[in-house]
C-alpha cells in the first residue's frame, strides 16, 4: 500500500555487483558450475578469477565459492498496468519517457510514479511488483541462474512504497530483494510491502510467506513472517518485530455502489489504527488498482470510477505507520443512468390525495422512469407504489390513503441490444398525501338581503383560508372581487343594488392543500334606500336611491 513518500537523491546507474555464494559439493567443478549458473562453459575462468583458485581441478568440499553476478544471464521485465502518470529512464543519459503498459524495461531502468498514480511491472517469473504512487524505483538487478533457473532481482527503492507478490511457492535460489537507504529486505517467496515515511523509516510488512530485514547498519537482521512488520529507523537500526493490526470488517459496505457523486463508504474501526489504506482495482490479484489513499478515520471517500465490478482491499495503519493484514471483497459501481430530480412536492410537503402527483425531470437518453412509494426506507422491498412511465417522469397517488411516506425515482435507458438498463434510485424523499379540504357548502350560508350591499358567512373550520370571487355572471367571465380571508365572512357595502354570483375556495393552512371553488351561488345585495315594504327605491333615471 502507498505511504507518504520522502524525497531522497536520484538514483545512480550502477552494474549489477554482488556474488551468490555457493557451497562445493563432492563432484563440483568450475566448468560444471559456470553451466549451472551462467549457462556457458566458457565462462569458467571467471569463476577462478573472482575466487583466485590456483588448481581449478581440485575444488574443496565444504568451502564456499563466490558466484559473480555480472556474468548471470540478462533478463527483463513487463510493465503489465499503468494507471495515471508514470515516467522511465531507461539507461544512463537518456530522457524520461513515459511508461506504457505493455513496454518491456531491462536492467538499470528507473521507474518515477506520479502522484494519484500506480504502476504494476511483472517479471520473468511471473512475480508482480506493485509500485505506489510517489515513488522511485530502480530495477537494478535482473538476471537468471543459468539458462532455465531462479530470478536473481535487486530493486533499489528511494521513495515511495512497494507491494510486490514474488512465486507461488518459496524457493531457496530465487533471489529477490528491495533495498532502500535504510534497509534491505529479501524474500524466497511471499507478498509483502516495503515503504519509506516522511521521517525517514523503512517499514516492512508481510502478509503471506516470510522475509529476512537487515538494517543500513549491518549489525542484525530479523525474520519477519506473515502478519508481522518491522521499522528501521533513519539511522538504520533495526526495530522490534511487531504484530500487524487485523483485517478490518468490509461487511457493511454496500454491494452496489450507486453515488454518482464519489467512491464513498463506511469501514469498521480497527483498535489502535492511526489510519487506513484503501485501494480499488480492476482485479482479485490487485495488479491494475484505480484509486489509492490513506484516510484518517473510516469513513472513504475517493474519487468515482466507471461503473463496472472491482475489488477493494483496506488495511489499518498503526502508530509507526505500519500497514496491517488487508481485508478484501468484490463492489459493484453503478451509477449510470442517472436518477432524475425531484420537482414536487417540496422535500416534507403535503400533496393532494385525488387532485396531487409526484413530479420529476427528464434525464437525456432515458425513455422509462420508474417511481416507487414506501412507508419507509425499508419498504422499498415491498413499495406500496411500484410504477414504470415511458417517457413521464410523473405518478399519481390515488391508490394510496392519507399518511406519510418516502418516494423514490430511476432511469431506465435502453441499451444497443434492447435490453433494459435501469440506473440507480435518488435517495428517498419525505412527502405526507392528504385529502384536499372539503368544497365550502353554500346551501348554508347566510346573505343579509335586508342589510345594504353584500354580507355572507359560511361554516368554517379551524386553520382554513378562504377565496372568494364575485361576479355578474354565472360563467364568472369578469370577476369584480377576488379577496383572500382568514374568517368565514365577508361583507361589502360599496356594491349597487342587485344580484350577483359568488363562489369560495378553501386552503387549509396545516397541509397547504385547497379544494375546487364551489359551484356559484347567486345573492342579492340590498338598496341602502327602501320603502315601507322593503323595496328598493329608485330615481326617475332608475338609479337606486343612496343617504346624503
Amino acid at each position: 500500500m502507498a505511504s507518504v513518500a520522502m524525497a531522497l537523491p536520484a538514483l545512480a546507474f550502477a552494474q549489477p555487483d554482488g556474488f551468490i555464494e555457493h557451497r562445493i559439493k563432492q563432484g563440483d567443478t568450475l566448468e560444471r558450475l559456470a553451466t549451472e549458473f551462467y549457462g556457458d562453459v566458457k565462462l569458467w575462468p571467471e569463476l577462478q578469477k573472482s575466487n583466485q583458485i590456483t588448481n581449478p581441478k581440485h575444488l574443496q568440499p565444504g568451502s564456499t565459492l563466490r558466484i559473480p553476478v555480472k556474468f548471470l544471464p540478462l533478463q527483463s521485465a513487463e510493465v503489465s498496468f499503468v494507471q495515471g502518470q508514470a515516467s522511465v529512464t531507461a539507461k544512463p543519459g537518456a530522457e524520461p519517457a513515459e511508461l506504457k503498459a505493455g513496454q518491456k524495461l531491462g536492467e538499470g531502468a528507473q521507474i518515477k510514479v506520479a502522484p494519484d498514480s500506480f504502476v504494476t511491472v511483472k517479471l520473468a517469473d511471473g512475480s508482480l511488483i506493485r509500485i505506489q504512487a510517489q515513488s522511485d524505483v530502480q530495477l537494478q538487478q535482473l538476471r537468471r541462474k543459468g539458462r532455465a533457473g531462479s530470478l536473481q532481482s535487486v530493486l533499489e527503492m528511494q521513495q515511495g512504497s512497494v507491494n510486490a507478490t514474488v512465486g507461488t511457492e518459496p524457493d531457496p535460489s530465487r533471489k529477490f530483494e528491495v533495498r532502500t537507504p535504510r534497509a534491505t529486505t529479501s524474500v524466497r517467496g511471499t507478498t509483502f510491502d516495503v515503504s519509506l515515511t516522511n521521517g525517514g523509516n523503512a517499514l516492512s510488512s508481510v502478509t503471506h510467506g516470510t522475509v529476512s530485514v537487515q538494517g543500513s547498519d549491518k549489525k542484525n537482521a530479523a525474520v519477519i513472517n506473515q502478519g508481522q512488520g518491522v521499522a528501521v529507523s533513519s539511522d538504520g537500526q533495526l526495530g522490534q518485530t511487531k504484530d500487524l493490526l487485523p483485517s478490518p470488517d468490509l461487511s457493511k459496505i454496500p454491494d452496489t455502489m450507486e453515488d454518482s457523486n464519489f467512491l464513498s463508504f463506511q469501514i469498521e474501526p480497527v483498535q489502535q489504527a492511526s489510519a487506513y489504506q484503501v485501494q480499488v482495482a480492476r482485479d482479485e490479484s490487485m495488479s491494475e488498482v484505480l484509486r489509492s489513499g490513506t484516510f484518517e478515520s473510516a469513513q472513504v471517500r475517493m474519487k468515482l470510477v466507471d461503473d463496472g465490478n472491482y475489488y477493494v482491499v483496506a488495511r489499518a495503519v498503526d502508530g509507526q505507520q505500519l500497514p496491517g493484514m488487508p481485508a478484501k471483497r468484490a463492489l459493484k459501481v453503478k451509477t449510470q443512468p442517472p436518477p432524475p430530480l425531484y420537482q414536487q412536492p417540496a422535500p416534507g410537503g403535503t400533496t393532494s390525495r385525488t387532485s396531487g402527483s409526484l413530479q420529476c425531470t427528464p434525464v437525456s437518453g432515458v425513455q422509462t422512469y420508474r417511481i416507487q412509494v414506501a412507508t419507509d426506507a425499508t419498504g422499498f422491498a415491498q413499495p406500496l407504489l411500484d410504477q414504470k412511465n415511458s417517457g413521464d417522469c410523473s405518478a399519481l397517488l390515488a391508490s394510496l390513503p392519507v399518511g406519510s411516506y418516502l418516494w423514490r425515482a430511476a432511469s431506465i435507458r435502453q441499451l444497443s441490444d434492447g435490453s433494459p438498463d435501469q440506473g440507480p434510485f435518488s435517495k428517498p424523499q419525505a412527502f405526507k398525501l392528504a385529502d384536499n379540504p372539503a368544497t365550502p357548502d353554500l346551501s348554508a350560508m347566510n346573505s343579509a338581503e335586508d342589510i345594504p350591499g353584500l354580507h355572507l358567512q359560511w361554516p368554517g373550520e379551524a386553520a382554513q383560508t378562504y377565496q372568494l370571487q364575485v361576479s355578474r355572471t354565472e360563467d364568472f367571465a369578469q370577476i369584480l372581487s377576488d379577496e383572500k380571508l382568514d374568517k368565514p365572512l365577508w361583507s361589502a357595502t360599496d356594491v349597487k343594488p342587485g344580484t350577483y354570483y359568488v363562489r369560495i375556495k378553501t386552503l387549509d393552512t396545516a397541509t397547504g392543500l385547497e379544494s375546487p371553488f364551489s359551484a356559484a351561488r347567486q345573492v342579492r345585495a340590498a338598496a341602502e334606500v327602501q320603502s315601507a315594504f322593503g323595496l328598493p327605491l329608485t330615481s326617475s333615471d332608475g338609479e337606486p336611491l343612496t343617504r346624503k
